[in-house]
């Protein structure tokens, strides 16, 4: 299992991770404290569903919103760089996107996800395009969080 591989590497590296969650609705956040020892490296996460949330709670500037909707490129980058800060974590990990079974109020496709990863260094977000039911869509939006997470952790200059 990847997150697995995750939390060793995190372990190993003694860094801490968070998690902002839209679409995979606390899915990254299961997957990970399923695991013994997830608490000394998982402070904690956000399951942000509607933008309220994302804007009290992960600081997300409502114009970012309302310019760009939830499911963007630039929400997913604040998310992450929001619950970093709210979980005093090394690294995280936001995921936005579109499970269906409808297309969101922006016409945006379902299958389409942000996945950020917010690090010391500065924050990466990527596109995605999943297909499936909605089960399927948000477990690959885990992993594809984890994955990113996953060569972060992996690359020489950690």
């Amino acid at each position: 299992m990847i997150e697995s591989d995750v939390l060793a590497l995190l372990k190993s590296r003694r860094l801490t991770l968070s998690a902002a969650e839209s679409c995979t609705g606390g899915l990254i956040a299961k997957r990970i404290t399923d695991l013994p020892g997830a608490s000394a490296v998982f402070p904690g996460s956000v399951v942000s569903y509607c933008d309220a949330v994302k804007s009290a709670a992960l600081g997300v500037p409502e114009d970012l919103l309302t310019r760009y909707g939830a499911v963007s490129e630039p929400v997913a980058r604040a998310m992450a760089e929001g619950v970093r800060r709210f979980a005093h974590s090394d690294l995280a990990l936001s995921v936005t996107g579109v499970a269906g079974p409808d297309r969101d109020e922006r016409d945006n496709p379902v299958g389409l996800v942000y996945i950020g990863l917010a690090t010391p260094n500065g924050t990466r977000v990527e596109t995605y395009r999943f297909s499936g039911d909605r089960r399927a869509i948000r477990t690959a939006a885990a992993d594809g969080a984890f994955t990113l997470l996953r060569q972060y952790l992996t690359e020489e200059d950690v």
